[in-house]
């Protein structure tokens, strides 16, 4: 099956909020969404169930080796790491925690290949630390679209300010922004 386009979406402190002000913006999407948001196993499944009830899209954890489809939304599992085979395939492991944490946004963005046909927009929201920051330079690196979440609206501005502070950030927006602006890449 071939790969379909992809949206990488990566939060961490107060991105449950953001997430469920900008999960029910989006109409069900021709991409993948794919969240990695710093969490941990205790509470990954009910970070699932808030996400599902605003959003017009499926929403579930992401397990081993399924098969990711547009239109649908998948959570990485607190606790491993979650890549991309192929752009297409999940895969979670352990290993060591990148930038003291584990899912790391860094690694699930920096396992996407040269996307080829699909499009590719790699998204850093709220959140402490820098996490991000590498693989958003690797999503442009691509030819993807980048997006910070704006200071204003982040509950902390850590992650979206490292994502920035590479220059390699196409839009730095507010979350409905955000919205609109997958909306028009995905919709």
């Amino acid at each position: 099956m071939p790969s379909c386009n992809l949206v990488l979406i990566g939060s961490s402190t107060g991105g449950l909020k953001v997430l469920e002000d900008l999960l029910p913006l989006l109409p069900v999407l021709k991409a993948a969404v794919v969240i990695i948001q710093h969490i941990t196993p205790q509470v990954d499944q009910s970070f699932v169930t808030s996400l599902a009830r605003v959003s017009k899209m499926p929403v579930s954890l992401a397990r081993e080796g399924t098969q990711i489809q547009s239109g649908q939304v998948y959570l990485a599992p607190g606790g491993v790491h979650l890549t991309l085979i192929r752009n297409s395939i999940v895969h979670l492991h352990d290993g060591e925690k990148v930038n003291s944490v584990r899912p790391s946004i860094d690694v699930a963005m920096k396992s996407v290949s040269a996307p080829g046909v699909i499009k590719i927009a790699g998204v850093i929201l709220t959140g402490m630390g820098s996490d991000g920051a590498a693989g958003i330079s690797h999503i442009k690196q691509l030819g993807g679209i980048t997006i910070a979440q704006d200071q204003k609206t982040s509950v902390i501005y850590g992650m979206p300010r490292a994502a920035a502070e590479t220059g390699r950030i196409d839009f730095i927006l507010p979350t409905g922004r955000i919205a609109d602006k997958i909306k028009n890449l995905f919709a």
